[in-house]
């Protein structure tokens, strides 16, 4: 593999930071790490665009007891039920459910339906993460 060498310029606080948070995420050097990230930014870039078809997964926490929010969530599950591939529930208490709903679609779908569930009353936290785009 052809590798190019480009300089990057820090602040000296900035890289401080970098430093400390590749160290905790278990890189061997900034490289890794700067790689990642533009990685991560040209995958984004491209859902985000060119409606490309991606697979990932929805995390919500929700208070079942507020606002029919479980009602709701089984709707909005059924009218995206053609992006919707699996569903995971956890009960982490007496009114705490977690549940992840595992999706494919385009960005621009699944990052809708993310936003419907979020809107919801009872949804404490919903995040949407892609894990890959679909290679045609």
């Amino acid at each position: 593999m052809v590798v190019e060498r480009v300089g990057v310029s820090f602040e000296p606080e900035l890289l401080k930071k970098f430093d400390v948070l590749i160290r905790k995420k278990g890189y061997n050097n900034r490289s890794e790490a700067i790689r990642d990230l533009i990685r991560k930014m040209l995958i984004e870039s491209e859902v985000k665009e060119n409606g490309v078809e991606v697979i990932g997964a929805i995390g919500i926490i929700y208070n079942h007891d507020k606002g029919n929010v479980t009602n709701r969530l089984l709707h909005l599950q059924h009218q995206f039920s053609r992006n919707i591939l699996s569903t995971a529930h956890i009960h982490m208490n007496k009114r705490t459910c977690f549940e992840v709903l595992i999706v494919r679609g385009s960005f621009k779908k699944l990052k809708n339906l993310a936003d419907n569930i979020n809107a919801l009353k009872g949804v404490n936290n919903g995040e949407l993460f892609i894990a890959t785009k679909i290679k045609s």
